[in-house]
């Protein structure tokens, strides 16, 4: 075991993350390099809990449907449904099915309880309404953007009326065409119809911010924020929806680069209205372009980590997440000589590790790239350890 890695790893708890950072962040992010391992959800729980309780962080966001996100939202803060209603309408990607997500869920119900209304802890989701295997018709946001501001401004000043709306639209199952993830062809993002939408879709979020000191004035900020991310989810859809309709070598990295765009005006949005908590995968957090290989092709984007930090710079962390093992996937111990490996040779289950002091002991012995047998899981890259603030380890992932 190598002493300075000894030296530079603490117990994963509120205290020891906040002694690696200068300051308290407005958005303090934890990444995982896989999906559903229930361990590295538990562990998110705990930490958040005590961010939450010991340094008053106000909002807990994650990789899930923002639209979605706001039955979750009117849940925890209100009690608006049942808990069985909200994991099932509340989550995108199956998030809902997780047990740790539904303690999640819970617990900041059970936190909000008897709270004072003007000091509510909330959720919400951050990924645009979009899968792996496509995009959702851009019908519930824009048509509630144009609600807020018919509701809000006088008639006149809206650039057209509900039922032009529905009749660009047509029927949603054309913008849901799974096909049209791998055929351009089949997508309608580029028809006519489509552009005039763009173009509508534009001048009503302007005609929002236009509106500010009104709708400020005469709704609740609430209200205004909602009414905002209708706005960006609404032409942040219609614009994935045109590049998928792209025929150029360049389509996929265009369309990787406009979800995390997306998700990153939500992670400022939230931000803005407190101190917040992120959650998604390494690769949307970190501070680094994201890549991967796409049919056999490399692709680049700009994650939402590296756009929020650019923007906010100290007032955003991010810590990265490492696992030594996930048998049940085939991904056994570490190679010692990479940075899992270094990690995987401590002898306790999980650590906090100072990604800083860390990243001078990966300078002098040099760790090879992990490889993992598994695509699902992403190894953490020796070049990039000094750009995060702080590595969650967990030595072992274990079949829930």
């Amino acid at each position: 075991m190598n002493p300075a890695v000894r030296d530079a790893a603490h117990v994963v708890d509120a205290a020891s993350v906040m002694g690696l950072l200068a300051t308290r962040p407005r958005l303090l992010a934890l990444g995982e390099p896989t999906h559903g391992e229930e361990v590295l959800l538990d562990l998110r729980n705990d930490l958040f809990r005590q961010l939450v309780e010991q340094e008053h962080y106000r909002t807990i966001t994650i990789e899930s449907d923002c639209m979605m996100g706001l039955v979750v939202d009117d849940y925890v803060t209100s009690g608006t449904g049942t808990l069985d209603e909200v994991m099932e309408r509340g989550f995108s990607h199956g998030w809902g099915a997780y047990a740790a997500n539904r303690e999640l869920v819970r617990w900041m119900r059970a936190y909000n309880d008897g709270r004072p209304a003007s000091e509510p802890l909330r959720f919400a989701g951050f990924d645009g309404p979009l899968e792996i295997t496509g995009a959702a018709s851009p019908r519930q946001s824009l048509t509630a953007l144009h609600a807020c501001l018919t509701a809000w401004v006088d008639a006149d000043l809206l650039p057209c009326a509900a039922d032009t709306l529905d009749r660009l639209l047509g029927a949603d199952d054309r913008w849901t065409d799974p096909a049209a993830m791998m055929d351009p062809s089949r997508s309608v993002g580029q028809t006519p119809e489509a552009k005039q939408l763009r173009l509508l879709a534009d001048d009503l979020a302007a005609l929002l911010y236009a509106q500010a000191p009104h709708l400020l004035a005469a709704s609740s900020r609430d209200d205004w924020d909602r009414a905002r991310m209708y706005g960006r989810t609404a032409t942040g859809l219609l614009r994935y929806h045109f590049w998928m309709a792209d025929t150029s070598p360049s389509r996929m990295a265009r369309l990787l680069g406009v979800r995390d765009s997306m998700m990153a005006a939500n992670l400022l949005a939230i931000a803005e209205r407190g101190p917040a908590l992120a959650n998604a995968h390494n690769g949307h957090l970190q501070r680094n372009k994201s890549r991967m290989r796409m049919g056999g092709l490399p692709v680049e984007w700009w994650s939402a980590g590296a756009i929020v930090s650019a923007r906010l710079g100290e007032g955003y962390a991010f810590l990265a997440t490492a696992l030594g093992t996930i048998r049940h996937q085939g991904v056994e111990a570490p190679p010692p000589d990479t940075v899992e490996g270094l990690l995987y040779a401590l002898p306790e289950d999980r650590y906090v590790v100072d990604a800083r002091r860390l990243a001078a002991v990966v300078d002098d012995v040099t760790p090879a790239p992990r490889v993992s047998p598994w695509f699902g899981y992403s190894p953490l890259d020796p070049a990039h350890v000094a750009g995060h603030d702080g590595i969650v380890f967990v030595r072992d992932a274990r079949p829930s």
